[in-house]
């Protein structure tokens, strides 16, 4: 065996092979228009609802702030896997770099993290905002707004800092086909040909510890909340506040679901094919549903919409 072959099997350093959803279909050209077509409307979806968000004053507000950083995390997040893999199918090739799939990797653990904390961060703020009304300006000003916002992206990034090194360290002996359409610290590690058992454990670990942060602030903040709504006299107010949390539930439920299942259960509840499906909800259809969630179910946006879109009675007939 020469120099360039051993370094090919010890080092990890020759392409992966992304096998990705089209090779499973039996109608790949369809599949991939289906998909180009969700990533266009996660993109515009997410877009148009940032930029509202920005243009219009009434919608300066924490809760609105949030929203705004969810759907930036949503673009990006769908940026990171879907273009490589609709531009893998259509010029025919399906491999990626070590380089690239470690990049693309310690970036969708980052947006992954920093999501978990700023979904977190958002019930926190609806908590405030129903149960200390009067108290909202203060406790939840901009400085804190920042504050919170930028520590989710920090955490978020000491678990990318943390886990992708390490992931893409070991030595990928084996098959070079990652069972994927992105480079997913699951499936990589399938790859190696040492024993990864401890560095599992460490990573469920901090997993539990991730999801359990979040968790028990998200239960605890709706907790009170429905403990305020259950005492709230008027039926106006209590559907308010009913329906601005059971959007942000929502939410939580589509991403935390798909969180548990990638990185809690055991390596023997998984296939190559559930563990795609569940990719694939949580990293193409999220991000066209959460703008979706947080548009048509809040009169707010859809008015702001209606405005910048110049819907509506513009001239009204003067009697006199």
């Amino acid at each position: 065996m020469d120099i360039t072959t051993w370094m090919t099997n010890h080092t990890g350093w020759a392409d992966f092979i992304l096998v990705g959803l089209f090779r499973q279909s039996q109608h790949p050209a369809l599949l991939c228009m289906v998909i180009f077509m969700v990533f266009l409307m996660a993109l515009s979806g997410n877009a148009v609802l940032i930029i509202l968000i920005h243009s219009n004053t009434q919608l300066h507000t924490p809760m609105y702030f949030f929203i705004s950083q969810l759907s930036l995390m949503d673009m990006m997040y769908i940026s990171i896997t879907v273009p490589k893999m609709l531009l893998d199918q259509v010029l025919g090739v399906s491999t990626i770099s070590v380089p690239e799939c470690g990049i693309q990797m310690f970036l969708c653990v980052t947006l992954a993290g920093s999501e978990f904390f700023l979904l977190a961060a958002m019930a926190y703020d609806r908590y405030v905002a129903i149960c200390h009304p009067l108290r909202y300006p203060v406790l939840m000003n901009h400085r804190v707004c920042l504050l919170l916002a930028s520590g989710c992206w920090f955490l978020g990034s000491v678990d990318g800092f943390m886990f992708t090194p390490v992931t893409m360290t070991f030595p990928f002996c084996r098959s070079r086909e990652i069972q994927h359409f992105f480079c997913e610290v699951p499936a990589v590690l399938k790859l190696s040909c040492s024993d990864t058992s401890l560095y599992e454990v460490f990573m469920y670990l901090c997993c539990v510890l991730m999801l359990l942060i979040p968790v028990t602030v998200i239960s605890g903040s709706y907790y009170f909340i429905l403990l305020t709504i259950h005492r709230m006299i008027s039926a106006e107010g209590r559907k308010k506040a009913l329906a601005t949390c059971s959007s942000h539930m929502m939410v939580v439920i589509l991403f935390y679901g798909a969180a548990i299942y990638t990185y809690m259960l055991p390596r023997s509840s998984h296939t190559p094919e559930k563990d795609m499906m569940v990719s694939i909800f949580h990293t193409i259809l999220t991000p066209v549903l959460n703008p979706l969630i947080y548009s048509f179910r809040n009169k707010d946006v859809m008015g702001a919409l209606k405005k910048m879109l110049n819907v509506g009675p513009v001239f009204k007939e003067n009697t006199g």
